[in-house]
C-alpha cells in the first residue's frame, strides 16, 4: 500500500504543476493579453436573420476595460469591453458586452454576448440568442 502511494503523489504533483490553472482565473483576467481573433461564426435555428454586429477581426482587451478592434479591411475602433454575471435557470452566466468607434468614419459598433465559455486557455465562444436563432461565435488567441 505505501508503495502505491509512493508511485500516485508524484503523479499527481507532476499532473497539477504541468496543467493549465487557467480554469481558476475570472473571466475578467482569461480574456485580458494577447490578441483575439473571432474567426467563425455559426447560426442554429430559426427566426430573425439579423448578423452580429462582429463577424471578424481582432480583438486585444485591457485590463482597465479598454478594447482596440481591427476589421478585416484593416480599420481600428477603440471602445470599452465588460463582463456581466447574470442568472438563467438556477445557473450564472457571463455575458460579454463590447463597445467600439471609428474615430475615423464616427462608426459605432456595438455587441452584448448573452453567454461566454472558455473551452482551453487560448479559445472561447461567446453566444448571441436572438429569438429561435442563435448565434456562436469562436475566438482564438
Amino acid at each position: 500500500m505505501k508503495k502505491l502511494y509512493f508511485t500516485l503523489i508524484p503523479i499527481t504533483l507532476l499532473l497539477i504543476t504541468g496543467c493549465s490553472k487557467d480554469f481558476l482565473k475570472s473571466y475578467e483576467r482569461r480574456i485580458v493579453g494577447g490578441t483575439w481573433e473571432l474567426y467563425d461564426v455559426n447560426s442554429f435555428g430559426i427566426g430573425s436573420s439579423d448578423r452580429p454586429n462582429f463577424t471578424a477581426g481582432r480583438f486585444t482587451f485591457e485590463s482597465s476595460g479598454g478594447v482596440t478592434y481591427i476589421n478585416n479591411q484593416g480599420e481600428m475602433y477603440e471602445g470599452s469591453w465588460d463582463i456581466r454575471r447574470d442568472w438563467q435557470q438556477d445557473s450564472q452566466v457571463q455575458g460579454l458586452f463590447i463597445t467600439v468607434v471609428s474615430f475615423q468614419t464616427q462608426d459605432v459598433i456595438s455587441e452584448y454576448f448573452d453567454d461566454l465559455q472558455f473551452t482551453g486557455t487560448n479559445r472561447f465562444k461567446a453566444f448571441i440568442y436572438n429569438g429561435g436563432r442563435t448565434y456562436t461565435c469562436k475566438f482564438k488567441r
